[in-house]
Formats: structure tokens, C-alpha cells, sequence
């Protein structure tokens, strides 16, 4: 059997030194990293290497990183770590909302965006004896195929967001609080920012939605997290 191909990171990032901590704090967990240090280039490169994973800086010479990132979103649902260089709420609610899966404040530790990279590029892990399709109403969610069903229409859902119903349907009428999402569905302990969670349920939500979704709904617990709702239960 030939070398299974390594998973392909683009870092998008005008600070040299930034794009050389990550390529070697990836490469030495099996990536092959791409670094490109301006805005104007970052979508061609994107075209040209389709990557696995994209770290995406905010401030770019040539093309702002939000702009960078609803482009990318048009075309693809690849994961996408934004960089903020302010620790600025406002900063990290928008690159959540233009689509990023995740952020990281600089500056950072490189082993904190190894965390962060292998956390999004990890497709939900199914032990043996857990069904690879839930039903959930008239949504089926099929670990195999990483697909989202109603009535045999695919629902488009980002990395993160396929997991996080994917926790939800597996455990209706459980309640969660976002601490907890946090922990299980990001797979690591992310620094305390619960929005992240509220973003991520209000975009699901309205993809639902969008796709005509009306049974299950997800629940607001006020005060405490979400639930999955099934009609009648």
C-alpha cells in the first residue's frame, strides 16, 4: 500500500514569522502547509491546492481576511481558523457569522492552533456499536457519508455544525449546557467564549430553516444551554 496523501493546510498571513511557526509546528504532525502572505492571492491559491484546512488572517495587505472568507464560503465548506490580532469581541462574532468555523487571538501557541486544526479536521468519531445514521424527525444524519438529509434533500452544513447536530440528535430532549458543547463538540478546552456556541446554534438553525426544516427544532434552555426537540416529546 502506497503512503496514505497528508492533509493540506493554507496559511493566509502577511507576518513571515507566523506562517513559519505554523509550518513547522503542522508539518510535524503530518500536514503540508502552504503559507501565502497576501489577501489578493489567498483565493487563487485556494482554487489551486484546494486545501484541507485554511488559517486565515483578519488584517491582510490586498484583500481583507473577512472578504477572503465569504468567498471561500461560496464555493466550498472547508474548516477555516480566523486570526484576530485584538482580543475583540465584536472581531471574533464577525468571522464566526461570515462563516469561520474558529478563532485564535494573537499572540498564540502554536500547539494551540495544532489543537484547534486537528479538532476541526476530525469528522465525528463513531464507536463500533453507535449507529452511522441517526433519525432525528424528518432530518437523517448519516456519519458515513457526512451528509445532513430531509426528505432526501442534502442540507449544506459546515464541519462544525454537522457535529454539533450530530451531538444533539444523538441525545434528544437532552439539554446541554454551552460549556458542555464546548468540551464535545470543539474536542478541546477552548478558553471560556460561549458565543461561539451561540453563533454556531443560530446559523444551524436558520440553515434548518432554510431547508424547510421544522421538525426537530432546537430549543433554547435559558439560563443553562440547548436541547434537540422532537414533536410530541
Amino acid at each position: 500500500m502506497g503512503k496514505p496523501m497528508s492533509l493540506k493546510v493554507l496559511v493566509v498571513d502577511d507576518e513571515d514569522h507566523i506562517v513559519e511557526l505554523a509550518r513547522i509546528y503542522l508539518t510535524r504532525e503530518g500536514y503540508e502547509v502552504e503559507g501565502v502572505g497576501d489577501g489578493s492571492q489567498a483565493l487563487a491559491r485556494f482554487t489551486q491546492i484546494k486545501p484541507d484546512l485554511v488559517v486565515l488572517d483578519i488584517m491582510l495587505p490586498g484583500a481583507d481576511g473577512l472578504e477572503i472568507c465569504k468567498e471561500i464560503r461560496k464555493q466550498s465548506q472547508v474548516p477555516i481558523i480566523m486570526l484576530t490580532a485584538r482580543d475583540e469581541v465584536t472581531d471574533k462574532v464577525v468571522g464566526l457569522e461570515v462563516g469561520a468555523d474558529d478563532y485564535l487571538t494573537k499572540p498564540f501557541h502554536p500547539q494551540e492552533l495544532v489543537a484547534r486544526a486537528k479538532a476541526l479536521l476530525r469528522r465525528a468519531r463513531v464507536e463500533p456499536d453507535a449507529p452511522k445514521l441517526i433519525r432525528a424527525g424528518k432530518l437523517e444524519v448519516d456519519l458515513e457519508r457526512h451528509e445532513v438529509r430531509h426528505e432526501q434533500a442534502k442540507v449544506q452544513l459546515r464541519p462544525k455544525e454537522f457535529d454539533l447536530l450530530t451531538l444533539l440528535a444523538r441525545h434528544p430532549g437532552r439539554v446541554f449546557q454551552r460549556s458542555e458543547l464546548l468540551d464535545l463538540v470543539w474536542g478541546y478546552d477552548f478558553p471560556g467564549y460561549t458565543r461561539t456556541v451561540d453563533v454556531h446554534v443560530q446559523q444551524l438553525r436558520e440553515k434548518l430553516a432554510a431547508a424547510g426544516v421544522t421538525e426537530p427544532s432546537i430549543e433554547t434552555v435559558w439560563g443553562v444551554g440547548y436541547r434537540l426537540e422532537l414533536a410530541g416529546s
